[in-house]
């Protein structure tokens, strides 16, 4: 039994159900419904409600206590017998260096900023994935609706050749070749059906629509190579490792900041027996730290190692970028080389051939083998025209939708 019969009555039953939709629709339904991308933009506000707390003071501690209780002697026990016995309580608050506080500003900026990168970088992963699993979907349908109909202009030819073979115009075993290519071209159509499948399932994937359909025109993507390559910095990746790097800066500020004294004041009220009268007590506290060679200056060495590494990784992705888009250039020329050369040479040279092949066999000069040959082949050579196309479609919204603006 034939699978591509099952997959095209599955087909069609998707199709009924499917609902039209635009580049543009798909790309903008893409950017509202995408998990990825909604869940991207809630990182950015929960980055940027945090950063308000950055650099603040901490909390203040209270502090409540007990001084100077008897427990021996003579007023052993006793709240009432010794004049230094008194129920304590105060306020405690910590003032960490102003060099401290400014690094935990400078770390929430940078997480604000990790964050807004890694929407940008979400939302262009959504309307990339979603532009390719379209141009798949559409020209998938293009290739085969153009399949179907090439297929019923040569079923008739496929379908005489035995005829031919009873007058004795061709070779008995010529007649075993529709067989082949019919199952070839039959083959090429259980793929094609799978290929609408796949890239129907990607664009429900994005799109959040659970039957899509394309419809509308192709995009036209016009590619700008010096506005591209001036851009580069301001994509994504490199945000993201910039980001990355002032991070980085940030804790090593914050180490080194470890190095000066941090203050703190206490205040307290003590309630004595009446007949002794109550106290007040203050006080400051200030860290000391004499011990630096080897607590603050080993986590500070690790910190500066980790901008160092962090700058170096920001150089990586800036020409891991750049070759990346000089490679996808070269592969768009190429692809649009071939698709030209489908157009403008293939498919005539193909036209040419099967009409010089039909003229022959009108003449007597030419086997119906040789006619059925030529016009498969340009049905072919139609087929791989699309299919080249449809390839360099898929170069241009890679590169537009890669190095391109965000708008």
């Amino acid at each position: 039994m034939r699978i591509w019969p099952i997959l095209t009555l599955a087909l069609l039953a998707t199709t009924a159900r499917a609902e039209p939709l635009t580049y543009g629709g798909a790309l903008s339904m893409a950017e509202r419904s995408a998990p990825g991308v909604r869940a991207a933009a809630l990182q950015v506000q929960a980055a940027r409600s945090a950063a308000r707390a950055a650099g603040a003071l901490p909390d203040p501690k209270l502090s409540v206590g007990i001084e100077n209780f008897p427990i021996s002697g003579p007023p052993a026990g006793r709240f009432d017998a010794d004049d230094m016995t008194m129920a304590r309580i105060g306020l405690v608050q910590e003032i960490p260096n102003r060099a401290r506080r400014q690094a935990a500003a400078a770390g929430a900026r940078a997480d604000i900023g990790l964050a807004e990168a890694e929407a940008q970088a979400a939302a262009r992963e959504a309307r990339l994935a979603t532009a390719l699993a379209w141009l798949d979907l559409a020209y998938a349908e293009k290739r085969l609706a153009a399949l179907d109909q090439l297929t019923g202009g040569l079923k008739g030819l496929w379908e005489g050749q035995p005829a031919s073979i009873a007058s004795g115009a061709s070779r008995p075993a010529a007649g075993l070749e529709p067989i082949r290519l019919r199952a070839r071209f039959e083959d090429m159509r259980s793929e094609l059906v799978a290929e609408v499948m796949k890239a129907r399932a990607d664009l429900a994937r994005w799109t959040g629509d659970p039957s899509p359909s394309a419809a509308g025109p192709m995009p036209d993507f016009q590619i700008d190579v010096v506005a591209l390559r001036a851009g580069l910095e301001t994509l994504p990746p490199m945000a993201l490792r910039q980001a990355a790097t002032h991070r980085a800066e940030a804790g090593a500020a914050a180490a080194r900041a470890a190095k000066r004294p941090d203050w703190g004041v206490e205040v307290a009220y003590g309630r004595r027996d009446p007949m002794f009268g109550d106290m007040v007590s203050a006080g400051v506290t200030v860290t000391l730290p004499f011990f630096a060679t080897h607590r603050q200056d080993p986590l500070i060495a690790t910190r500066t190692a980790e901008v160092g590494r962090a700058r170096l990784e920001l150089e990586d992705a800036r020409r891991a970028l750049a070759a990346a888009l000089e490679r996808d250039l070269a592969e768009h020329d190429m692809h649009h080389q071939q698709w030209r050369r489908s157009v403008d040479v293939l498919v005539p040279a193909a036209e040419q051939r099967a009409h010089l092949e039909v003229s022959s066999y009108g003449a007597g000069r030419a086997g119906f083998d040789d006619v059925m040959e030529a016009l498969t082949a340009l049905a072919e050579a139609k087929l791989e025209a699309l299919k080249r196309e449809a390839m360099t479609a898929r170069d241009g919204a890679r590169i537009v939708l890669t190095y391109g603006s965000s708008r």
